[in-house]
């Protein structure tokens, strides 16, 4: 396994993670780790999602829920 040495982090931000760590009962190393992998995840979902073409669903998010708002009003109302 390799190692990882990250210098000159603010005393500030170290604190931080630290009671963060301890707030959760992890330790330091397992906070940082799961905060990198939970980053790099999160990126390579984005260019995944990035390369998907887009879906046309025939009108805006906004003209879609005021079609289902109306649906839904017109059906309390009988």
């Amino acid at each position: 396994m390799a190692n990882l040495q990250v210098k000159d982090v603010p005393e500030r931000l170290h604190k931080r993670i630290r009671a963060y760590a301890k707030r959760r009962g992890r330790t330091l190393r397992e906070v940082v780790l799961e905060a990198v992998v939970r980053d790099l995840e999160r990126d390579e979902f984005l260019v995944q999602l990035a390369k998907r073409k887009p879906v046309d669903l025939g009108g805006t998010a906004a003209e879609t829920l005021e079609d289902v708002r109306g649906e839904r009003r017109r059906s309390l109302e009988r």
